[in-house]
């Protein structure tokens, strides 16, 4: 079985710097009221350390009251134990409860800051990003801060509290054994903990292998109609008898290496510990250390050595945090689009919907090279549908994405109503379109739920009847449980017929004055095209459409047809007018399609 890899192993290192802290540091801007719950807290972890040091010192003088035949004190000194363990639990318990309480909000608010930004953030952005990649901001990397904030910073800081007051106890038992402590116990730990991760590196391999033949496995049997349809048993047993071979080879390897660290613990560990009890008891035997005094020097040395060991790894998480802090800031020092998501937009003044693209010219920012649009010049008047068509990449989704402003234009000027685009809020302006995109991605909630997204404060009556405008209801009441049924992940139960038609109950419930169509029946069958279809010109009706379209025959109705090829308008015209041109672009694709139909 493969090993199962933490979300937080491959989070990157980071050096910790004066800058890279002083980056770090500014998560803790997202606590607010909070900030006296780390105080409180830091004041207990003090706590938790001092009490943890008083320990071996109080056990030390309870063995040592035996030495010194003091038998009167040995009942305070076992209460006064007992003492320090509850007070060390208290201490622990308030210490966890507050770093977790402050960890918890301080991340709830980074988290809502995240989301918050990460959806206001332009299209040019999500370009350039992939979508597994910014989950894991808003996932792995919080959750390595979370571990951090809650439990790594507080282990360093009382490890760091035992490091150094357990060498100041050490050297005010004995300085001589001190010197020899010193001397080996943290070099054999720093070398245990170097040690000890080469073997997980090794082990690790082992595991990729073990997967890699796994993967071998699911392949051969997902795929084992070809594997026996092209009769190639033989080179499938070969390629799996290749891979478990490998394995023995690095588990062997592995398997040595994990015999030289016991053979190194053994002897270098424990070796360290017989020599520094050998020389105890040594200076024991010439009155310079009581026993009481060598116990608390071991137990204080079993402290900074585990602390030296410990804080090695502490130390990578902190880096691999301070990593995960520069990666969530990198998302929230974006610029976003200036819009407000903190109340609900109720008052939207609605457009009319006459729409002009005066020499518009478009670039993308992550393109520079190739220019997408040029020159567009575009009346559409409201009520009217225009319909553009052109080969792939002509530019087709481009002046879609500038009249919904995802991108704003290089050179020229939209116009909405007579007015420049830039100068209505991006709330406002899209609120007053609808789209129906050819891949419809529906929300994994109910058939309620994805179509009341066009008007998140619609009654059941209005959803229904939005339903019954898209042709929807015929299908949704087939259901049991009518608009309460689930779609799935992406709206995977429902079929793409289904799905449009959602889609466009989504549309309608909005009400838009300008309705963008993008190849909305391109991937249906002719049945569930023909509802859809009907669906849309309903839909329509008094609105201004852009419908993009790949199937000329559904836009023959079109007041206005835009040709576009090269990011140029090649031809402008109705159906009847453009098919009329013989050497016109538009005729080409026509005749194409029906030769191909």
């Amino acid at each position: 079985m493969a090993r199962k890899v933490k979300e937080t192993d491959d989070l990157p290192k980071v050096k910790l710097t004066k800058s890279s802290l002083k980056k770090a540091l500014r998560i803790f801007q997202y606590a607010g009221q909070h900030n006296w719950k780390l105080y409180i807290g830091l004041v207990f972890l003090l706590l938790t350390g001092a009490t943890a040091l008083i320990f071996p010192w109080m056990l030390g003088d309870l063995i040592k009251s035996v030495e010194l035949k003091s038998f009167s004190n040995i009942n305070n000194i076992g209460l006064y134990l007992i003492l320090v363990l509850i007070f060390q639990s208290v201490f622990s318990y308030f210490r966890i409860y507050l770093f977790v309480n402050y960890t918890e909000n301080t991340l709830a608010t980074l988290r809502q800051a995240l989301y918050a930004q990460m959806i206001r953030l332009p299209m040019s952005f999500y370009a350039e990003q992939r979508v597994g990649d910014l989950n894991s901001r808003i996932s792995s990397d919080i959750s390595q801060l979370s571990d951090t904030l809650t439990t790594t910073i507080a282990e360093f800081l009382r490890q760091f509290i035992l490091i150094i007051g357990g060498i100041i106890l050490l050297l005010f038992i004995s300085p001589k054994l001190t010197l020899l402590m010193l001397a080996i116990v943290p070099v054999v730990a720093v070398a245990a903990v170097v040690f000890g991760r080469f073997i997980r590196k090794v082990s690790r391999e082992v595991q990729d292998k073990i997967a890699e033949s796994n993967t071998i496995v699911q392949e051969t049997l997902q795929g084992i109609t070809n594997v026996k349809a092209f009769a190639n048993e033989y080179f499938e047993n070969l390629r799996y008898k290749k891979s478990t071979e490998s394995i023995v080879v690095t588990a062997i390897q592995g398997g040595k290496y994990r015999g030289a660290f016991a053979s190194f613990i053994i002897f270098c560990l424990f070796g360290a510990i017989v020599a520094v009890i050998w020389y105890g008891v040594y200076l024991a035997s010439m009155d310079q250390l009581f026993i009481g005094d060598l116990i608390k020097f071991i137990l204080y040395s079993v402290y900074v050595g585990a602390s030296f060991g410990g804080i090695a790894e502490l130390y990578s998480q902190i880096q691999k945090a301070v990593g995960a802090t520069e990666r969530v800031f990198e998302i929230l020092d974006e610029h976003p689009e200036d819009l407000d998501i903190t109340t609900a937009q109720t008052n939207i003044t609605r457009v009319e919907g006459n729409v002009e693209f005066k020499d518009v010219a478009f670039t993308y920012p992550s393109r520079k090279e190739i220019q997408v649009l040029k020159n567009i010049n575009l009346i559409a008047k409201k009520g009217e549908t225009i319909a553009v068509v052109g080969p792939s990449g002509s530019g087709k989704s481009t002046l879609i994405g500038l009249l919904l402003r995802f991108y704003d234009p290089e050179r020229g000027t939209l116009l909405i109503d007579g007015k420049d685009a830039k100068s209505y809020s991006l709330t406002e302006l899209r609120n007053n379109m609808a789209m129906v995109p050819q891949d419809v991605i529906l929300f994994g909630g109910s058939i309620r739920e994805n179509i009341a997204y066009g008007k998140p404060s619609a009654t059941i009556a209005e959803i229904a009847e939005a339903a019954s405008k898209a042709n929807a209801l015929e299908f949704i009441d087939t259901f049991p449980e009518k608009f309460e049924t689930l779609v799935g992940e992406r709206g995977i139960k429902l079929s793409g017929g289904q799905r449009q038609r959602i889609a466009i109950a989504r549309a309608v419930l909005k009400d838009p004055s300008i309705l963008i169509l993008d190849e909305a029946t391109s991937s249906l069958d002719s049945e569930s095209e023909r509802v859809v279809q009907e669906a849309l010109d309903k839909l329509m009706v008094g609105r201004t459409s852009f419908v993009i379209a790949h199937r000329l025959s559904t836009i023959r109705k079109a007041d206005k047809i835009i040709v576009i090829d090269k990011g140029n308008v090649r031809e402008i015209g109705t159906h009847e007018e453009l098919i009329l041109l013989e050497k016109g672009l538009y005729r080409s694709l026509s005749k194409l399609q029906m030769e191909l139909a």
